[in-house]
């Protein structure tokens, strides 16, 4: 047991991302029953259908499970007050100022995490009284951080300055990049481009199969004057370098991308127009799975590295 296996009561140190239009009740509660903590993508979600997948996903498992709330959500307060009656045990916050709901969630008996792009952000974080965060690197799917740091330098740097628990993301999708986070100084991994290719994630399929495609250098972070975003390089993509070509005004941009791009590509499957959300170690995904033998590979290759380690001997 470590502090993350503790703090959420799971077997092993793997939380399933949050991602929109990925994490309904299936893929959540089918992580959690493998041993790690499955997150429900409340950011794609209007309130209802959050209350559905929450009231699913307790009849799917007895394990904890928690919900992913981006905090610029327009309903907002109608989704935290869904979480509070459902009962729900653990939030995962992001995209907003950590202490807008977190006295909240907490006065309510709820475990909250804040997911973090920069040490200065996980100190507010620590500040704002959360219980652990998440150190997301610029390797990451979806939306990320502006200051481009990766994985591998954030998680050292985030280590030194808080002194509550550290889950690494972006860019890990085996059990030897966990181990090398947790050697970093990370107490667990929040992982999300390898659920998105499996088999309960609720993405359509035309983009998982466009997932297992995806070759080093095939996704790209962008949009950086709205949010930046990492996204496959289709057509979509295409247009928007297009468009950076005129010197677009954010208004100009805006009406590029248009209203439900991200809905378009991963749930909808068009993955030409569609918005398509992964990160650079989708290169080395290579086959749709089942979630729970997604976290027992992890879990095997992780004892594997461990021995790699200790059998490794500078000494000839």
């Amino acid at each position: 047991m470590n502090k993350i296996t503790a703090l959420f009561k799971i077997k092993y140190p793997i939380i399933q991302g949050g991602m929109i239009w990925n994490s309904g009740y299936k893929l959540a509660s089918a992580v959690s029953n493998a041993g790690g903590l499955g997150l429900i993508g409340a950011g794609s979600m209007y309130p209802e259908v959050l209350r559905e997948h929450i009231q699913k996903c307790k009849k799917a498992t007895s394990k904890p499970f928690g919900v992913n709330v981006p905090m610029l959500y327009p309903n907002i307060e109608e989704i935290m007050k869904i979480i509070v009656e459902e009962d729900v045990k653990i939030v995962f916050t992001s995209a907003g100022n950590p202490k807008t709901w977190t006295s909240y969630l907490k006065e309510n008996g709820i475990t909250v995490v804040h997911v973090v792009s920069s040490s200065v952000f996980a100190l507010k974080a620590q500040d704002a009284g959360v219980d652990a965060v998440v150190a997301e690197g610029f390797e990451a799917g979806g939306h990320n951080g502006r200051e481009e740091t990766t994985t591998l330098a954030l998680i050292p740097m985030v280590k030194e300055k808080i002194k509550i628990p550290l889950i690494a993301a972006g860019g890990i999708a085996t059990g030897h990049a966990m181990l090398a986070v947790m050697v970093l100084g990370a107490d667990g991994v929040q992982v999300g481009s390898r659920f998105a290719a499996s088999i309960e994630s609720s993405a359509h399929d035309n983009f998982k199969e466009i997932i297992v495609k995806v070759k080093e250098g095939d996704t790209q972070l962008t949009l950086k004057e709205l949010a930046p975003v990492r996204l496959i390089k289709n057509k979509f993509y295409q247009d928007v370098q297009h468009l950076y070509e005129s010197g677009p005004t954010k208004e100009e941009i805006v009406t590029l991308l248009g209203r439900a791009r991200a809905k378009r590509g991963m749930f909808e499957g068009d993955v030409i127009e569609g918005e398509l959300e992964i990160g650079q170690i989708a290169g080395i995904i290579h086959a749709i799975r089942p979630a729970g033998e997604i976290v027992q590979e992890m879990i095997s290759d992780f004892e594997l590295a461990r021995m790699e380690v200790l059998n490794f001997n500078f000494k000839q």
